[in-house]
């Protein structure tokens, strides 16, 4: 549905009730993260393709997201797939720390740039072809996934911190449910926040990469 920014507001306001991440949401350029002929959509709410087969996701899920996150001043944050860097944006605003991991150069380096601009300082983005994470950094207060994984990624959960949040898309290639992970002592807790659609997870606990190419073509 096409929205101004004035209506998308209205409505994220309506619906999420964290008023620190519609605050930061709304102080924050989404037009700047996405591509030129898009800037007309810039404040729909829905996903917009940002190149290279990714998107920048619809910013309902992205408030979602980070409200079930639980993000604190305090939080050094993992981000699994940097994008377009507009979610690391935000949660810059609200974390001491964000890590931010992306697979592919080309998005990567836009993202720095951009992010570079804007001023976001607490930020530090690496290119990561294989494994799942950064557990150079470890262990996170809280790990948030911006791709479809096909398992609860469990190589991320021993990066969190006891009593850390991970929030990620689990189920198929093309549905997932959010899932909000809690790590517990002797395991972890599991919400389901409902259905969503993400990109494919590439990789562990994802879809070799030749998999999602072949189901494209089709």
């Amino acid at each position: 549905m096409r929205y101004s920014k004035k209506e998308l507001f209205k409505y994220l306001k309506s619906v999420i009730g964290n008023s620190a991440v519609i605050s930061v949401m709304e102080r924050t350029p989404r037009e700047f993260f996405i591509p030129e002929y898009l800037l007309s959509s810039a404040y729909d709410n829905r996903a917009l393709r940002i190149g290279e087969g990714q998107t920048i996701s619809q910013p309902l899920v992205v408030a979602e997201m980070i409200d079930a996150l639980e993000v604190k001043k305090t939080d050094k944050v993992l981000e699994i797939g940097t994008g377009s860097g507009y979610q690391t944006a935000l949660l810059s605003q609200l974390a001491y720390n964000v890590v931010s991991v992306e697979r592919i150069d080309i998005l990567m380096d836009i993202a720095s740039r951009k992010l570079e601009l804007l001023g976001y300082s607490n930020v530090e983005l690496h290119l990561v072809a294989k494994g799942l994470g950064y557990p150079e950094k470890s262990p996170y207060d809280s790990i948030i996934v911006s791709a479809g994984a096909s398992k609860i990624p469990t190589p991320l959960i021993h990066q969190l911190v006891v009593g850390g949040r991970m929030v990620v898309p689990v189920g198929s290639i093309s549905e997932q449910n959010l899932l909000k992970v809690i790590k517990l002592r002797d395991g972890y807790s599991v919400t389901d926040l409902g259905s969503c659609q993400f990109v494919p997870l590439i990789g562990e606990c994802g879809w070799p990469e030749q998999e999602i190419n072949s189901q494209e073509k089709c």
